[in-house]
């Protein structure tokens, strides 16, 4: 953790939703004036797309058909902790990006499947913000959530997790559902290994709960909307948390338990912009003080 460059880390599974809370940070730091430096999980993949391929095979015809994205051996973990130490130490550090689709191909000018050159980040920047699958990750001798000021969880619940990523995957990159299903599959062992603990050492989690059946999600025509949802916004210390204002902003919000609140789907970006604007103005206030 660092008073002079604080890191915010979102953490979340492939179809969760962390792009959606991203922009809703974009808007806060625009507003505020908030110059951030970013990092996109799928930087610190170990292999792109080709390559990844050629592990999966190689894994499979080992015996372990489970190699996955989620694990640490497909992923730069280490790396990415340097880089989170660094920036906490001198604002310093650097990132690239994972070419995802043609569109992306235009815009960074590499092809699909690849990756960009590595690149520092600006020097102006007032705080790190971190979204992908392993912000958190505390194992085997890495500890990323130590180096986090804020972090922040997004779980849908599992059922919901997988409508998402199923239409998703099948819209944006031309998936079959049986394709992504497999990968669920696949994946599945690091799911349970990897990602869910983070979800306790976060400071806050945002799940959302669909109010419409999604017992199945491999056959699901449509994603719930928020109108159709509940989210369950999880603190791991509500102290200091004003829970009777946030009851009276939300109309149909209500308190589960002593650290959680519910409130509406259709809710949700204004819940984030009222629990983490004053959060984030903390760290900026630290910031300046220690300056």
């Amino acid at each position: 953790m660092s008073t002079r460059h604080p890191i915010i880390s979102v953490t979340g599974s492939s179809g969760a939703g962390t792009t959606s809370v991203r922009n809703t940070f974009e808007q806060i730091f625009r507003r505020e004036g908030i110059t951030a430096a970013w990092i996109e999980g799928d930087a610190f993949h170990r292999y792109d797309r080709l390559d990844m391929r050629k592990q999966m095979a190689a894994a499979a015809a080992a015996g372990n058909p489970h190699f996955s994205h989620f694990g640490p051996e497909a992923n730069l973990l280490a790396e990415l902790e340097t880089v989170f130490a660094e920036y906490g130490a001198h604002g310093t550090g650097r990132t690239r990006h994972y070419v995802h689709d043609t569109n992306e191909e235009a815009q960074y000018g590499a092809p699909p499947g690849t990756f960009t050159d590595w690149a520092p980040f600006p020097n102006d920047s007032d705080l790190l913000f971190y979204e992908g699958l392993h912000g958190v990750v505390v194992d085997d001798g890495i500890d990323l959530a130590s180096h986090a000021d804020l972090k922040i969880g997004v779980v849908p619940v599992i059922n919901l997790e997988w409508i998402q990523k199923i239409h998703r995957d099948r819209a944006a990159r031309g998936y079959s559902t049986e394709a992504v299903t497999d990968t669920i599959l696949r994946r599945m062992p690091d799911y349970i290994r990897y990602i869910c603990p983070q979800f306790t050492q976060t400071d806050i989690n945002f799940q959302r709960v669909p109010t419409v059946d999604t017992s199945n999600p491999f056959v699901a025509r449509w994603i719930p909307t928020p109108d159709e949802s509940m989210v369950v916004i999880r603190f791991k210390s509500p102290r200091g948390i004003d829970f009777p204002y946030l009851l009276a902003m939300m109309n149909g919000s209500f308190m589960s338990r002593a650290n959680s609140i519910v409130i509406p789907g259709n809710k949700l970006d204004l819940a984030m912009q009222l629990i983490l604007t004053p959060v984030i103005l903390q760290l900026m206030q630290r910031k300046q003080r220690a300056a």
